[in-house]
């Protein structure tokens, strides 16, 4: 049975909550799954949501918090006009794969730190998650430590190889080194 609290903060607040995501996601249908998401999650809580001193400032947290996770997740996709040709040029391969070389020449010459948390989560597909827990460090010290080498990479792979950007500052062209 649910705790008596846990349904009079509900009773009081949910409409509150309706119109915050509904501001923020705009689909009626998304809002209502958002909103027995969140209500299963304050269920969860139990007797100890009763504890809770200020159950408006919870549940917008948690609100908050879902719908961070909810948009991060959100997979948006564009339709592509059928009828219009992308440009083909297969004698000439792009700048940025002609880079290629330069960048695994560069990332050799980097601390082993960095050269190792570049490859196992960027080259490699590992989760900075679980490079973290193979290496006993924290999520954010993973991603700081990421941050850092490929800032790192990046100068010297724009010095090594003389990497020009365009207007749009997409890479457009570089020098071998």
């Amino acid at each position: 049975m649910t705790p008596h609290c846990i349904l009079t903060a509900w009773h009081t607040h949910e409409h509150e909550l309706r119109a915050f995501l509904l501001v923020r996601i705009g689909n009626q249908h998304e809002v209502d799954d958002a909103l027995q998401e969140l209500f299963l999650k304050l269920t969860r809580q139990g007797d100890a949501f009763c504890a809770v001193k200020n159950p408006r400032a919870w549940l917008f947290r948690v609100t908050r918090n879902f719908l961070i996770d909810h948009l991060r997740t959100a997979k948006t996709f564009v339709e592509l006009d059928p009828n219009v040709a992308l440009p083909l040029n297969n004698d000439e391969p792009s700048a940025i794969i002609k880079l290629e070389a330069c960048l695994l020449r560069n990332l050799t010459e980097l601390p082993d730190e960095d050269k190792s948390v570049i490859e196992q989560c960027d080259l490699q597909g590992q989760t900075q998650k679980h490079y973290a827990q193979q290496h006993s460090l924290s999520l954010s010290a993973v991603k700081s430590r990421l941050l850092r080498a490929r800032k790192r990479l990046k100068a010297q792979i724009i010095v090594n190889c003389q990497v020009q950007f365009d207007e749009n500052g997409n890479v457009c062209c570089h020098v071998p080194r």
